[in-house]
């Protein structure tokens, strides 16, 4: 493996860990988000979780499909971009949203079920294309396809309990939830411009 491709394993990895850490901040502070409205027992928790899980399967999907056509280092980036711009806009409409669906629907279960829809469903959706395109970038040996998604998906989890160490230990106490959005937003966003910038000198 020349330099080449050992930086740009090591930026792939990188981005794949900062997808792990922006997912599960994000979740955690979904719970915190309708905590206010719906509480923060069992339904809420249990209506964030599904909406996670759900749309983060439907990003896999989409994302390995995606990888096959093409697959770069710049049309990665996009994926970033495209993250930070689905993700910042819940920092300016959340309350405006959440109010909304409070008013609508004042039970816990639904109405925590619809609004963490609304909120969550497509910024995570975009954040779950990362690890099967992150994967199908790495992959240049068939036969070691298996130790590169292993070791990929490693770097992502760890970066999932990192980020939730840290907003559920840190970034709740010393930033308001907007501003962490804000913060996960502009992560995405550096990173991506980073990918951009590496893969024009590639």
């Amino acid at each position: 493996m020349n330099e080449l491709d050992r930086g740009k394993n090591v930026l792939v990895s990188l981005l794949a860990f900062t997808s792990g850490f922006v997912i599960m901040s994000l979740e955690l502070l979904g719970g915190r988000l309708l905590a206010p409205y719906f509480g923060s027992g069992i339904y809420v928790w249990g209506s964030v979780i599904t909406v996670f899980m759900l749309a983060l399967s439907a990003g896999y999907l989409t994302g390995g499909w995606l990888s096959l056509f093409n697959p770069s280092l710049k049309r990665f980036s996009l994926i970033f971009f495209a993250s930070a711009a689905t993700l910042s806009p819940l920092a300016l409409i959340n309350e405006f949203l959440m109010a909304t669906v409070f008013e609508a629907v004042t039970d816990p279960r639904w109405g925590s079920l619809l609004a963490a829809l609304i909120l969550f469903a497509f910024p995570t959706f975009i954040l779950g294309l990362i690890s099967p395109y992150a994967v199908r970038l790495l992959v240049v040996d068939v036969d070691r396809a298996g130790n590169t998604a292993g070791r990929l998906y490693f770097v992502s989890t760890i970066g999932s309990a990192l980020g939730t160490l840290a907003t559920s230990f840190y970034f709740v106490l010393w930033f308001q939830m907007n501003t962490i959005i804000f913060i996960l937003s502009g992560a995405l966003l550096l990173f991506g411009f980073v990918s951009w910038v590496a893969a024009r000198r590639g």
